[in-house]
């Protein structure tokens, strides 16, 4: 017979207030093996604030290859193992996920605990569309891999989640309204600690970002979805020149020149261009 093997746990752990930190995750790290934190200096004054004295083990994004063996060998011999990241959930924008899938291919258990998570926390106090969202993470670092991001994303009508360090907030701000457009943003900083603070704004008016957020701490961008017009015109609706301006208007504030705009919109709607765009300029004069 073999011998029985380990268990990974992926263990939350605050992302701010030691208070969120749950009498679960305090006692599977109690009682694991062997601990694989992102930093172990970081974690060790977790660690000791609920005297959890567990033999720890870097584990973060530049060592992983070279971790992923002793660990593995571990859990092989029988032994629990946990995964904690600095702050929030193992595997979300830190390391974790390849240790899972290596544990998964071994046939080794893995549970998962429930826990602080910072896009999720900014999402639901945000106010803006909780039922559909799309989590990005950190921007790439290469500004061609950004803008091709971002231009992949751009029609995507559930709200974005991103997190951005402070020396690229302005930058990515800069970025996100280049390539989306004027949309809904709301800016989640330092959640969950003494200093927690949201603003809620749009991507234009958040250009001179230091206007409006003290440029420090860790950030959480929550940006509004695209806004689609509807396209399917039905027999019983009859289109007013009013339509016409909020449409083109729509488009215009999702990044598009006007003229452009207005022949899109004629398109769309299997109008003349013309009735489109007089109407765009009536309603300027008014």
């Amino acid at each position: 017979m073999s011998e029985p093997k380990g268990t990974l746990y992926l263990v939350p752990t605050p992302i701010g207030n030691l208070e969120d930190m749950t009498y679960r995750a305090v006692r599977v790290l109690q009682e694991v093996h062997t601990i694989a934190a992102e930093d172990t200096r970081h974690s060790g004054l977790l660690l000791k604030h609920f005297d959890i004295k567990k033999p720890l083990v870097s584990y973060h994004e530049h060592n992983k290859e070279a971790k992923e063996a002793p660990l593995m060998e571990i859990l092989l011999s029988g032994h629990d193992v946990a995964v904690i990241s600095d702050a929030g959930m193992p595997a979300i924008s830190d390391p974790g996920a390849d240790l899972v899938a290596a544990a998964i291919a071994a046939e080794i258990p893995v549970v998962p605990l429930p826990g602080p998570n910072a896009a999720l926390t900014a999402l639901i106090a945000s106010g803006l569309d909780t039922r559909e969202f799309t989590f990005l993470g950190f921007l790439p670092k290469k500004s061609s891999h950004r803008k091709e991001l971002l231009e992949r994303v751009a029609t995507y009508q559930g709200t974005l989640l991103f997190y951005e360090a402070p020396h690229r907030l302005q930058a990515s701000l800069q970025e996100l309204y280049k390539y989306l457009g004027n949309r809904p943003i709301v800016v989640g900083r330092e959640l969950t600690k003494k200093f927690e603070t949201f603003v809620r704004t749009d991507l234009e008016r958040l250009q001179k970002a230091d206007d409006f957020v003290t440029i420090k701490g860790e950030f959480v961008l929550v940006v509004g979805g695209a806004v689609t017009m509807e396209t399917e015109v039905t027999e019983d609706k009859i289109l007013t020149t009013d339509d016409y301006v909020s449409a083109v208007t729509m488009l215009i504030e999702d990044g598009m020149a006007k003229k452009e705009a207005i022949r899109e919109v004629a398109k769309r709607l299997g109008v003349a261009r013309r009735d489109v765009y007089n109407a765009v300029e009536a309603a300027q004069d008014v």
